[in-house]
């Protein structure tokens, strides 16, 4: 694999570096760079920025606003979007029903939702993980009965990300029940969630945020026509959505923000007659993470570099497993260098000390979500290694 960049590479990462830092409000990537939590205000205004110069999603189809650029182009753009902590356009979308759409959907599906998936004027949450079909997602047993022209739908989807601020739902439903396989009786459907009988109530976390919730669906009526592809085909849908989901995952621009950031802190943290910055074990610890980092940054190239056919490639649970461990390793890595003051109290404490052991129980979440690490262990076992 190549590792340099070409001179047309480097021209074409610098005019995305400029753009990013000049036309993304300074005030909307600064709270976004120090962790602080963000506004749908402030993730819409960003979207409809890149969107409206063609950058929010380039790996869509060119006649749907994507862009014709080769793997490390789109490594690039993703790169240099995380290092300019512009907030990303919103993975529901971009990464996920978007794609699908526009790989299975009918005609009538794609000039209906692309344009507003693109353009955030829709807000999409993913309605997959149930109280007991989380990791094992085939045992999902929300129902969808065809009547009519209609599907009644019927059952309880948990953990629906941002669902408080969503207008649509892409959920998982079992049309038939009696299939030989559990996945081949799944389909996809899309509907609003202020359709009647659909009830959204959030999950607290142990951070004390809402970032999650839990979706009630009784007696839901979802047009026929807003059936994803083809009946019980729904699981095929599923994989190619959780391996562009997966991908994305490893945030690896992310976390050398944040390895530069801890460095930051770290350098103004004393420690007996100098920092910890200078302490050699904390240097090491710090030295092997930023190595981590750059292997997954070549596992993700190589993803990347071979996605081109838009078949989900099994390496990206390599990315998922080994990404999300590096997320939760640098979280830990602040609260230990903000010490007490990581501890909520009052007075002087710095804001990214105080906010680093809430965000450190947040990211437990990372190793669950999008199939838990244990479910890529098998998956690598499995299918990359054959044992």
């Amino acid at each position: 694999m190549q590792l340099a960049l070409t001179d047309d590479e480097l021209a074409f990462r610098d005019e995305l570096r400029a753009f990013f830092r000049t036309e993304i409000p300074a005030d909307i990537r600064n709270r976004a760079r120090h962790g602080q939590e963000l506004s749908k205000d402030d993730i819409v205004t960003t979207q409809r920025i890149l969107n409206a110069h063609g950058l929010a999603t380039p790996n869509w189809p060119v006649e749907w606003g994507g862009r014709d650029w080769t793997p490390i182009q789109r490594h690039i753009w993703h790169d240099e979007l995380q290092l300019a902590s512009v907030p990303e356009p919103l993975t529901f979308n971009v990464n996920m029903i978007g794609p699908v759409i526009a790989q299975f959907g009918s005609q009538e599906l794609k000039e209906r939702f692309l344009p507003a998936t693109a353009d955030l004027q829709i807000w999409w949450c993913q309605g997959f993980s149930e109280p007991e079909a989380g990791s094992d997602l085939a045992s999902l047993r929300t129902t969808a009965v065809r009547d009519g022209d209609s599907y009644v739908v019927n059952g309880q989807k948990t953990w629906t990300t941002a669902a408080q601020n969503a207008d649509w739902i892409f959920c998982l439903v079992r049309t038939d029940p009696a299939a030989p396989k559990k996945q081949a009786g799944i389909s996809m459907l899309l509907f609003p969630l202020d359709t009647p009988g659909v009830t959204v109530r959030p999950i607290e976390l142990i951070d004390g945020g809402y970032e999650v919730n839990e979706v009630f669906l009784q007696d839901v009526r979802v047009p026929v026509n807003q059936l994803v592809g083809q009946e019980n085909q729904g699981w095929t849908y599923a994989k190619f959505l959780l391996g562009n989901e997966r991908t994305g995952i490893a945030a690896v621009g992310q976390n050398k923000v944040r390895l530069w950031l801890a460095k930051e802190y770290a350098r103004h943290t004393g420690l007996g007659e100098g920092t910890l910055l200078e302490d050699p074990v904390f240097a090491t610890r710090l030295a092997e993470l930023e190595n981590e980092l750059l292997a997954l940054e070549l596992v993700q190239l190589r993803v990347a570099a071979g996605s081109s056919d838009g078949k989900p490639n099994p390496v990206s649970s390599i990315l998922k497993l080994r990404g999300t461990e590096l997320q939760q390793a640098v979280t830990e890595l602040m609260v230990d260098i903000a010490g007490p003051e990581a501890l909520p109290r009052e007075g002087e404490t710095p804001d990214w000390a105080r906010r680093s052991t809430s965000t450190y129980l947040n990211y437990r979440k990372t190793s669950i979500y999008g199939g838990s690490n244990e479910v890529q262990r098998g998956i690598i076992a499995s299918t990359i290694l054959g044992l």
